[in-house]
């Protein structure tokens, strides 16, 4: 298993040759955004979040919105280490946490901020797909440099 260290650093060399590869397939724009979501990815959102970890502390004061990840997701799980799985557990947790911000900014309301941004989402849907892809490549060089990029459960599944 790799150190935190270790992850950081090769989270940090893989994002160019990420892009390149991205950017040769969709475009200049779409490169962009999914190195940026694989930086993100693997320096924030790191499936190690349900430990206290380098990413955890990256996020400062803000590193309390990941308590109940920490508190209801087992290390190594399926949701935190998973293929698709994690990497979508840990979206929707801030997802949640973005849109209560949303909800207690005065005047402003969800279905307000929907409105707003869906416009927008339906104009870069390909650059959304590419920081998707990107925090998704993230997970798996994590998963990878732990030796073992299937979670501990399906392991023990594989072996009955």
């Amino acid at each position: 298993m790799a150190a935190g260290r270790d992850h950081d650093r090769a989270t940090v060399l893989a994002a160019f040759p990420f892009a390149v590869l991205i950017g040769l397939t969709f475009g200049p724009k779409v490169a962009v955004s999914a190195a940026l979501a694989f930086w993100f990815g693997g320096l924030w959102l790191s499936p190690d979040l349900d430990t206290h970890c380098r990413a955890l502390q990256r996020w400062g004061p803000l590193q309390l919105i990941w308590w109940p990840y920490r508190r209801l997701i087992p290390h190594r799980s399926i949701w935190s280490h998973g293929p698709l799985l994690g990497t979508f557990t840990r979206l929707l947790l801030l997802s949640g946490w973005i849109a209560l911000a949303v909800v207690l900014i005065p005047g402003m309301s969800l279905i307000d901020a929907l409105t707003t941004i869906e416009p927008w989402c339906r104009s870069n849907t390909v650059q959304i797909l590419g920081a998707l892809l990107g925090l998704e490549a993230s997970c798996w060089l994590h998963l990878i440099l732990d030796g073992d990029p299937l979670p501990a459960e399906w392991q023990r599944r594989r072996r009955r």
